[in-house]
């Protein structure tokens, strides 16, 4: 690779994976736009409960379908109860936040919803069972979801209507889809795999509805084994995943992928505090101190990846979008703000010093006195 293509997001840039800890949307969409304020996303809050959970809040974007809390999970049901009406309110609440903080702002704008795949597997059926063992179920989550992102998109334009968006499908739950590792509704048994064209089939009715409405699509999934190719085969125009997964039998499919125009959006920071020093010390405000590992450390898988696929280390900024590992609702609120501008350094020196010869004091000339 000698050239990346034009990207919709800034080279060099930095953002998050969706959730952040506490419960005040204001708050949460401030930290976003002063650390990530090149590639901003709406904040998600699950610490806040029912409806703010990643199924639930996704629930509230579906059309024609409804969705309640039952003991065992969210149950596709005949009416939307107070459960999807409470999702329904966060949501609003969360994008009112959003433009008061940032209903000036232009540039490229990430929203996170569950992907159909994810979706299927969490959901019940209203007559019991899992709606990933039913194909119909899954086709009418998949059309649903699409024509809800849809509308959600129309209503976050009028809100920051200079915004450029891009919508992050999230699929932790694909590789097993996929491995037919997702239990039955009784917890007895597994559901079969699904066939990767399948999977592939259902999940670019969403990616196409996606840039049909005028939105940029990236798939996140922070499990282990990504299936990189079926993501890129989908229609994704970036890849997120936890760098700290890949192992070098992923090193083929990352590198076609790069090399075809994906994205990759790479988890290089903790998403929950290294050490209690974190959380407790309140002198500790920027992106390094106790249990912070120097940059050079943060950077140094990807620097290593780019190695082993033979790419050029200047175009590291091109491709790579820098991300915390996963959300961040697990930790203290000081170690997330940390986090979030740990990201934006670390893209940082993958532009400036791409393969580590500054960090190693030698230049183009040998090394520096």
């Amino acid at each position: 690779m000698t050239a990346a293509p034009s990207r919709p997001w800034p080279r060099a840039a930095a953002t998050g994976v969706g959730s952040l800890p506490g419960h005040d949307p204001v708050e949460a969409a401030r930290i976003v736009v002063d650390e990530l304020g090149d590639f901003p996303h709406l904040p998600e809050l699950p610490q806040r409960g029912v409806g703010a959970d990643m199924v639930g809040r996704t629930g509230a974007l579906l059309v024609d379908l409804h969705l309640d809390l039952q003991p065992a999970g969210w149950r596709l049901v005949t009416h939307s109860g107070a459960d999807l009406r409470r999702a329904r309110t966060l949501l609003h609440h969360d994008l009112d936040a959003l433009e008061e903080v940032a209903g000036t702002y232009a540039g490229p704008l990430k929203l996170q919803a569950a992907g159909p795949w994810t979706l299927a597997a969490a959901l019940e059926t209203v007559r019991g069972g899992k709606a990933l063992a039913d194909a119909g179920a899954v086709r009418d989550v998949a059309d649903s979801l699409a024509e809800g992102l849809t509308e959600h998109l129309r209503g976050l334009l009028r809100r920051v209507p200079a915004a450029r968006p891009v919508v992050q499908l999230d699929e932790p739950s694909l590789p097993a889809v996929l491995d037919g590792r997702v239990p039955t509704a009784s917890g007895f048994a597994r559901i079969p795999a699904v066939p990767e064209p399948d999977a592939t089939e259902v999940l670019r009715r969403v990616v196409d509805a996606i840039e049909a409405a005028g939105a940029v699509p990236a798939v996140h999934c922070c499990a282990a084994g990504v299936p990189v190719t079926l993501l890129r085969e989908a229609g994704a125009r970036a890849v997120s995943l936890d760098a700290s997964l890949l192992a070098g039998r992923d090193d083929d499919a990352v590198g076609e992928a790069v090399e075809a125009g994906l994205g990759l959006w790479a988890g290089l920071v903790p998403s929950t505090d290294p050490s209690t020093d974190v959380s407790t010390d309140p002198s500790v405000s920027s992106s390094t101190g106790p249990g912070m590992s120097p940059v050079a450390d943060t950077v140094s898988g990807v620097r290593a990846l780019w190695s082993r696929l033979g790419f050029a280390p200047e175009t590291l900024a091109d491709v790579v979008v820098v991300t915390p590992t996963c959300g961040l609702a697990g930790a203290s609120p000081r170690y997330a703000r940390r986090a979030l501008a740990r990201c934006r350094e670390a893209a940082r020196v993958l532009d400036e010093d791409p393969d580590g010869a500054v960090g190693r004091g030698t230049g183009p000339d040998g090394p520096s006195s």
